[in-house]
């Protein structure tokens, strides 16, 4: 996957923190490359995942970090703009702290290690942030260190699901000479040539 501890997840963080300040609120009923969100949904999860993942590596465990990808998403909190780059920010700091890399965690209702989790979160971050991005027009470039880390949870993901699917979903075939991320979007299940349908 990556080498644990060098991967700091502040650079993507701060990416992700930018493509929330840039949606406009007309946009939050579009519709995203995630079938199951709209644009206000995805926003979302991303602000509850960025926060059980916090808490993951703080191994502060509780309801935060015990809900399961698949249950119901509370709604879009009133202050996102404020609070999401917030919680982004605690969340890249959590992980810069060693003791967050040992030892077992959980995030989703999954126990897991520590690096694990870090992973998982670093491709949370990038494939949703190509979905918001995509979804609301913004220009999307990954931090680097981050997409290598992503493909590279993706590509395994996906070579040990003997039916061909992947994370988030089946997996797009992709030409293996296309860009990096176009080769993680598909791992994800999306296809990187996605454009909001016309009416939202």
């Amino acid at each position: 996957m990556t080498d644990e501890q060098t991967l700091d997840l502040g650079p993507q963080a701060r990416i992700v923190a930018r493509l929330v300040a840039g949606v406009p609120e007309a946009r939050l009923d579009d519709r995203t490359p995630c079938p199951d969100y709209t644009v206000g949904g995805l926003l979302a999860h991303l602000a509850h995942l960025t926060v059980a993942f916090r808490d993951a590596a703080r191994k502060d465990l509780g309801p935060t970090t015990d809900t399961a990808p698949d249950a119901v998403v509370p709604p879009l909190p009133s202050a996102w703009r404020t609070t999401m780059p917030v919680h982004l920010d605690e969340l890249a700091d959590a992980w810069r702290e060693p003791a967050a890399w040992t030892g077992m965690t959980r995030a989703g209702g999954v126990d897991l290690p520590g690096g694990v989790a870090a992973v998982v979160a670093v491709d949370e971050l990038v494939v949703h942030g190509w979905d918001l991005a995509r979804a609301t027009g913004q220009e999307y470039v990954p931090d680097r260190t981050a997409l290598d880390a992503a493909h590279a949870f993706l590509l395994e993901a996906a070579a040990e699901d003997d039916r061909g699917g992947g994370i988030f979903g089946p997996v797009v075939p992709i030409p293996s000479d296309a860009p990096l991320l176009d080769r993680a979007v598909g791992l994800s299940g999306r296809d990187p040539n996605w454009t909001p349908p016309k009416g939202g």
